[in-house]
């Protein structure tokens, strides 16, 4: 229960920070609904437990590989980012949105959440990081204690989403279609922004810029 736990409040820790993610969470609640929040939130848990699963497992081979080509990855988030910002900045508002999504929409939504998160050079550091910081990592760890701390991650950050798409939601229901329509575009706008800094970041290293 221990490892579970801690498990779980590295979830919670890992998809709390407000990046773009989050944001993109934020965003598609705002504009589809909570479900559609939801399942792009599951996309990212889904991504943070594979994460959780390289570290816990002491898969150094996979881990060194991502390390190495980090910024190709960022390349390839960037332009995703880049992609979804504006796609969003253009996205009709409204309440009825949420009622006509389709359930392939929902796919796309969850597939392109748990991309964006795996192409996200920041969230493996992270991972590493921490689980190196509380002795998850190493020889010692037994498949059980690993398995268990995934699944608690996987659920710690799950709830995490689970609970912002909900609080969204509500808070939705007092803001006007005027306003929300600044708040998607503002949001998209830091989305995009998010994706020129992968770009650059890709560029600066090659020493092109």
């Amino acid at each position: 229960m221990y490892v579970f736990i801690k498990g779980y409040i590295i979830g919670i820790s890992i998809a709390a920070p407000v990046g773009p993610i989050g944001l993109l969470c934020i965003q598609r609640t705002l504009v589809y609904g909570r479900r559609a929040g939801a399942v792009s939130g599951l996309g990212a848990a889904c991504a943070d437990s594979t994460y959780a699963a390289i570290a816990g497992f002491g898969l150094s081979a996979v881990a060194f590989l991502l390390l190495q080509a980090r910024i190709w990855i960022a390349l390839i988030g960037g332009v995703a980012l880049l992609y979804l910002g504006a796609r969003s900045l253009f996205a009709k508002t409204g309440y009825t949105a949420a009622q006509t999504i389709e359930p392939n929409n929902l796919f796309w939504m969850f597939g392109s959440t748990y991309l964006l998160t795996m192409s996200n050079p920041t969230t493996i550091l992270s991972f590493l990081a921490v689980f190196a910081a509380i002795g998850a990592i190493g020889a010692g760890s037994v498949f059980l204690s690993a398995a268990l701390t995934v699944a608690g991650v996987f659920l710690g950050s799950a709830s995490w989403w689970l609970i912002l798409s909900a609080l969204i939601h509500w808070l939705k229901k007092g803001i006007s279609p005027q306003v929300m329509n600044w708040v998607n575009r503002a949001s998209a706008l830091v989305i995009i922004g998010f994706g020129v800094y992968g770009v650059l970041l890709f560029l600066i290293s090659l020493g092109i810029i």
